[in-house]
């Protein structure tokens, strides 16, 4: 998963596959900003402070965040040159890294849309002897004798770990930093198999053509929250809502009619359980001394 989704980003458009809130409306990435400068204000506003993002995409949240929060420390979390040219496009003043590690000391708020679910998992399945990893050989799976500590769950069934976001979160709160994280997946940590690939805007294989579609897993949100300290998780359009979503919706429609339909509908998208409302959960990583954050009352 982690070779191909390489592969992927590095030769493809993603958003010719999906489209991400960011690309829906700029009130997303507005509303973010603002979050970040109110937590800016909370840390005891340094200035030093860097504000980043992880699997940044397009730049189109950063771009949308620094209209309502101005500034120049801006780091990006990006390994794809095809991206990193579309961002730097719209934030050329922005220092771009590999990975965490590299990003300098100091203050910092991450932003994460949709970066989580991109990051590799291990995943094992029940069977009569015992739990097994699968791993994937000549283009099929293969399950293989594991004594990774499970629960005992039924014969059959399949447990998900992403030990890269469990190392991310880890190292975000090992220096102190607050990290908001946006993405797909349950409240409570479960069995499934959650595995999925979009190729061409179209469900697909994940085991076909290699780097040829976006792979990604459901995160567990509970599992993040028992490694570090973490407020949340909360339903995204339990988040936006809080934050003035629809206020903020109905400004810019009533000073642009001409949009006015497609803000709102982007909105109602963002919100409505069916869509992304409830399958998107918004994870807060942050330090134990931090009072409640807005959206996460």
């Amino acid at each position: 998963m982690a070779r191909a989704n390489a592969a992927y980003y590095a030769t493809h458009d993603p958003f010719a596959d999906f489209v991400t809130a960011p690309e829906l409306t700029q009130v997303f990435g507005e509303l973010l900003g603002a979050w970040a400068k109110y937590v800016w204000r909370v840390m005891g506003a340094p200035d030093d402070i860097i504000l980043a993002e992880a699997g940044p995409g397009r730049g189109v949240l950063m771009a949308d965040a620094l209209r309502v929060w101005p500034m120049r420390n801006v780091h990006f979390i990006e390994s794809s040159p095809r991206l990193r040219a579309e961002q730097r496009a719209r934030v050329p003043f922005a220092t771009w890294h590999e990975r965490l590690e590299t990003v300098p000391p100091g203050p910092m708020i991450l932003l994460a849309n949709e970066f989580l679910d991109a990051l590799p998992v291990r995943q094992f399945v029940r069977r009569e002897s015992g739990w097994c990893e699968r791993f994937v050989h000549e283009g099929a799976l293969v399950d293989l004798p594991s004594a990774y500590d499970l629960p005992d769950d039924p014969v059959g069934s399949v447990r998900e770990v992403n030990e890269g976001a469990l190392d991310f979160v880890r190292a975000l709160a090992a220096r102190g930093a607050v990290g908001l994280f946006i993405d797909y997946g349950p409240m409570e940590s479960g069995v499934g198999d959650s595995v999925q690939a979009i190729r061409a805007g179209e469900y697909a294989d994940p085991l076909a053509a290699p780097g040829e579609a976006d792979i990604t897993a459901h995160v567990d949100f509970a599992a993040l929250k028992r490694a570090v300290h973490a407020q949340g998780p909360v339903k995204q359009n339990r988040f936006l809502s809080a934050l003035g979503l629809f206020e903020r919706t109905d400004r810019l429609a009533q000073a642009n009619p001409a949009k006015a339909q497609d803000l709102r509908q982007s909105a109602h998208r963002l919100t409505e359980p069916e869509a992304m409302g409830s399958l998107f959960k918004v994870l807060c990583v942050c330090p134990p001394d931090f009072a409640t954050l807005p959206g996460f009352e």
